[in-house]
């Protein structure tokens, strides 16, 4: 009678406790679901061009309480792209923040060449300025992210981006390109000198499996040292470096930390700050991420400011 008295009590115990942990796991859910889920105003989608016949498009989601700033969310792995590969609720951080969020999507390599897949982002970029008061966006609080082949196109716009031709007939190429900060993930930065990656061929030839993707001239190593120089944006610093943000892991195989350190430090020769998060033990991509691109949200916040210090578009 005893032993049956102890052992429904634990029945008991062990019922509570499951109930306990049940709920618990529900209000998880529910917080997470709800998170990932933050009140938007509208979502639209735009053609900025086209490639090859194809309409190349951008998604923009606004956010019920819009803080005026824009990120523009590079889509892009590997250099391949398309409007499927995004969803609102990856920028949930961002949208919490109040940013207004533009997932910019490409042409997929080798369809495309990767120089003109970073034209075409460019232009996505003057784009969405020539539309920024229709938008209700400030056209010169323009922040960029993405990671690796995303990241890489990042860093090409705030390297490269131009203040647009004042000449040229179309209206969207008398636009500026140029974005007043990037936050990014694993960038690739220096197509010549690919380090410990396991797509360096050894001989400084362009990465092994992304030969086709830079085109014919790939092949031929004096045009690639010209095809390479240009799309590194290690080579393309200078001092309207907008303020650049980094996370990387140091086992990384396939963009090595390298790639980061070099880039921080060709930067700061020329006086201009980038900082690199050091993600210990993480290769190309980590759980954790999610929680990294909160962190992106908060530094947006503080470099996208709408006082003074913001840095214009022109």
């Amino acid at each position: 009678m005893s032993i049956s008295r102890k052992a429904r009590r634990m029945v008991r115990i062990i019922l509570r406790a499951t109930g306990a942990l049940f709920v618990v796991a529900m209000i998880s859910l529910g917080l997470l679901w709800w998170y990932f889920h933050p009140a938007i105003s509208e979502t639209k989608r735009a053609v900025y061009g086209q490639r090859r016949g194809v309409a190349l498009s951008y998604q923009m989601v606004h956010p019920r309480q819009a803080n005026g700033a824009a990120i523009l969310v590079m889509v892009s792995g590997s250099w391949k792209s398309g409007p499927d590969k995004f969803h609102p609720w990856m920028a949930a951080s961002f949208l919490r923040h109040g940013f207004t969020v533009f997932a910019i999507s490409h042409l997929s390599q080798p369809e495309a060449t990767i120089g003109e897949i970073t034209r075409d982002v460019g232009r996505a970029v003057r784009h969405i300025r020539l539309h920024a008061k229709e938008y209700g966006v400030d056209r010169n609080r323009f922040g960029v992210t993405g990671g690796s082949s995303g990241g890489h196109l990042s860093l090409m716009l705030a390297t490269r981006g131009d203040a647009g031709n004042p000449l040229a007939e179309d209206p969207v190429e008398r636009q500026s390109s140029r974005v007043q900060a990037a936050a990014v993930f694993f960038p690739v930065t220096d197509l010549l000198h690919l380090g410990a990656s396991r797509e360096n061929p050894g001989d400084g030839g362009p990465p092994i499996h992304y030969v086709k993707g830079f085109g014919p001239g790939a092949t031929d190593m004096v045009k690639w040292k010209k095809i390479g120089r240009d799309l590194s944006p290690i080579y393309q610093i200078t001092h309207e470096l907008p303020p650049v943000l980094i996370y990387h892991g140091d086992a990384d195989t396939l963009v090595p930390l390298d790639q980061s350190t070099r880039f921080r430090d060709q930067a700061a020769s020329m006086g201009k700050k980038v900082e690199i998060v050091i993600r210990k033990g993480k290769n190309h991509g980590w759980p954790g991420m999610v929680l990294d691109i909160a962190q992106f949200a908060k530094w947006f916040e503080a470099h996208l400011s709408d006082g003074p210090s913001s840095m214009s578009s022109t």
